[in-house]
């Protein structure tokens, strides 16, 4: 079954809805966006996410004492770095990582595989911010990728509309959204839900 990360979230709500539906990770924004949300509230909401939902932080080009700040307060299971971080940074830190790329030409998608993480996230270009723009990015670009499809995370305007086409053109390890499960610009439960059983039931068929 697919993966599904719902990142973003800012309301206990939301989470639980995020949780209650199936999700396997839960994303906290830590950079500057309308979705930042401070350690302190992170670590609150983290005390009603189970186990073995996974809690990850992503980040814009931090520090190591910010990155190492919040796994400690918020108990992140994984580091999302979505700026220009660098290889070495990321392995120096230690921690479970995500690495995103903001995908507009082949050499960008060649670019991933400089990088020694556990994940990568292959995104739209920003608007006003690193990711989160709701826009969809040229997925055929994703044939020159050399990295296995199990360590691949796809986001980039994923709405419950297109997320099956997404999963059948790149049958990536997981997904990613954020504007995609959103009314007016915020979270909404119900659109939370139907996204993780649509991209579930594509890569399962007649589950959930």
């Amino acid at each position: 079954m697919v993966k599904v990360k719902i990142c973003g979230l800012k309301e206990e709500e939301h989470v639980r809805a995020a949780v209650e539906a199936g999700a396997t990770w839960i994303g906290f924004m830590f950079a500057q966006s309308k979705r930042q949300i401070s350690f302190e509230r992170a670590s609150k909401l983290a005390q009603i996410i189970p186990e073995h939902v996974k809690k990850v932080g992503v980040f814009v080009n931090p520090t190591e004492q910010q990155v190492r700040e919040a796994v400690e307060l918020v108990g992140l299971d994984y580091v999302q770095y979505h700026g220009s971080e660098e290889t070495q940074f990321i392995k120096k830190l230690g921690y479970p990582s995500i690495k995103a790329f903001s995908i507009q030409s082949v050499d960008d998608v060649k670019r991933a595989s400089q990088y020694e993480v556990d994940y990568y996230l292959f995104d739209a270009p920003g608007t006003n911010f690193a990711g989160g723009s709701g826009h969809v990015f040229d997925w055929t670009l994703l044939d020159q990728l050399s990295i296995p499809k199990s360590k691949v995370i796809l986001a980039g305007g994923l709405n419950s509309e297109n997320v099956c086409l997404a999963i059948a053109q790149i049958n990536p390890f997981g997904v990613d959204v954020s504007s995609g499960v959103e009314s007016n610009g915020t979270k909404d439960s119900q659109l939370i839900k139907q996204f993780i059983e649509t991209a579930s039931q594509k890569l399962t068929g007649v589950e959930k």
